[in-house]
């Protein structure tokens, strides 16, 4: 049996100025999935994330999250719509005026019916399952590039999100940081297995160990949907870019 549809982008375009950046997308993000984003660099990868939360409005088509429309729903309709969704940023986006404490608190703080020793609890512990419940009261300036993404993830991560989307989680890291950040993504999943997860990177061989099906985007299109397992019946483009022919260095999607 199918899985039930989270997300659900219909003809989705996205332009900036005259440049169209995402054309003709129809993708579907199910429950329970890890769904992994993949191309080369600056082909509209980093925007349909974008467009799957609602940070950008489609120039063409619709974005649906459990059947509503992202763009029809006023800012209370969107907020509601939000409260499922966490999202790490590929430029980490923390607030450099908060610790680290402060930084995971804030979804949680921004729910205002949870008390503060909850609150708390739920930092220090997501905080302590990434590794770094020595870091509470550090600054963002602080950290290391690879103890501010798994600050970002603890914070995308710590109220369980229905929707979880991750923007280039390892981009910059060594092999054996990146390593770990996949393994916490897939651990993130692992506490709720209904819930629909999508990756944006370029670090195929990690994304292997953790996605379930692929979406391809070249020139802001969908080349491939499917498992690795479909790849015989794929564009050669999209079974190059797994061997590793034509695999994009990692950057900015």
């Amino acid at each position: 049996m199918t899985a039930p549809v989270a997300i659900r982008c219909e003809d989705l375009g996205k332009r900036f100025d005259d440049a169209w950046v995402l054309r003709g997308v129809d993708l579907e993000v199910r429950r329970g999935e890890v769904l992994g984003v993949i191309g080369p660099g600056g082909h509209g990868k980093s925007v349909l994330l974008k467009c799957l939360a609602g940070l950008l409005t489609p120039d063409a088509g619709r974005v649906l999250v459990d059947g509503e429309d992202l763009a029809r729903l006023g800012p209370l309709g969107l907020a509601r719509v939000r409260e499922q969704y966490g999202y790490v940023f590929q430029n980490y986006a923390l607030f450099d005026f908060m610790s680290v404490r402060d930084n995971v608190a804030f979804p949680l703080r921004q729910q205002a019916h949870l008390p503060d020793a909850e609150i708390d609890a739920r930092v220090a512990a997501r905080l302590a399952e990434v590794g770094l419940a020595h870091a509470l009261d550090l600054l963002p300036r602080e950290l290391s590039g690879g103890m501010k993404k798994r600050v970002g993830l603890a914070r995308a991560t710590v109220g369980d999100p229905a929707i979880a989307l991750y923007d280039d989680p390892s981009a910059g890291l060594d092999p054996v940081t990146s390593s770990k950040i996949f393994q916490l993504i897939a651990r993130m999943h692992a506490r709720r297995p209904d819930a629909a997860t999508v990756v944006v990177s370029h670090d195929v061989d990690r994304m292997r160990a953790i996605c379930d099906r692929y979406v391809m985007l070249e020139r802001g299109r969908v080349v491939f949907v499917g498992a690795e397992s479909a790849l015989g019946d794929a564009p050669e483009v999209v079974a190059a870019f797994f061997g590793g022919a034509e695999r994009a260095p990692t950057g900015g999607g």
